[in-house]
């Protein structure tokens, strides 16, 4: 344990567990003997932080969160499968995370700078990226990937190893059981495509050509009434000289469910 980690008496850290510089450590909360956080996290009250865990840096993390606990696969018999954390993650209240399992690759990997509101869940072997949003009681089945900046709405249910594509939104209450490609706004049981993410983009910088392009491969995709393999070659001549479009064809690579229709 760092010499400038301020732990209260009440909390239990195990023998074994690495406390890095200046972090913070809350009263009632239980921290593991292998887990491992980083630099000025701040771990509020009544958290238990389990298992094979590693917190990265400038992480915030309420109370009555469970990270890196036993994940509810019935396969799961008790291997060191693990839970790894970026840095500056804001992990809301009653937030779970659970370890991956040895079917999934092993570990549940969130990246930097994402935000998970009250509730939400994030089952074994999940890969988020960063700058995700998860708003209340969203959760993820085991396997989902989010890409970069994927705001999920309150509510929402994504499905085992569905993959969403960076900079989509899905609106509250959607349940996902098929892949959704990047810069798509989604909402429904089932969740139905409903446009491009402009307005997420606008916020991020993106200019009119690269937005104009991004809406082309759309219509090609949703209204052309072609197949994806017919119009693949088409969004693989855009991706050439923009730069934008290659997000579809790694999101393409990756598909295994199927897209949202």
């Amino acid at each position: 344990m760092h010499p400038t980690a301020k732990v209260h008496p009440q909390a239990i850290v195990e023998e074994g567990a690495k406390i890095g510089e200046n972090v913070v450590i809350g009263p009632f909360t239980i921290i593991g003997k292998d887990v491992e956080i980083g630099k000025g996290t701040i771990v509020h009250s009544h958290v238990v932080i389990n298992g094979h865990t590693r917190i990265g840096e400038d992480n915030e993390i309420y109370q009555f969160a469970s990270i890196g606990e036993v994940n509810q696969d019935l396969k799961y018999q008790g291997e060191p499968t693990r839970v790894v954390i970026g840095n500056r993650n804001r992990i809301r209240e009653s937030v779970t995370i659970h370890r991956g399992t040895v079917q999934g690759g092993g570990v549940t990997k969130i990246g930097d700078d994402n935000l998970f509101m009250i509730n939400v869940h994030i089952a074994h072997d999940c890969v988020i990226k960063n700058r995700c949003i998860l708003a209340n009681n969203a959760t993820l089945a085991g396997h989902v990937e989010l890409d970069d900046f994927v705001i999920v709405g309150g509510m929402s249910a994504i499905h085992q190893f569905v993959v969403v594509g960076a900079h989509v939104m899905l609106g509250g209450g959607s349940m996902v059981s098929q892949d959704v490609p990047p810069y798509v706004m989604a909402q429904g049981n089932h969740a139905q495509p409903f446009g491009v993410n402009i307005e997420g983009l606008k916020r991020r910088g993106f200019d009119k050509p690269t937005m104009h392009a991004i809406r082309n491969v759309y219509k090609m995709i949703y209204r052309s009434g072609k197949t994806l393999d017919e119009v693949m070659p088409e969004i693989e001549q855009i991706a050439a000289t923009e730069s934008a479009i290659s997000f579809f064809l790694d999101f393409f690579k990756r598909s295994t469910r199927g897209i949202i229709r």
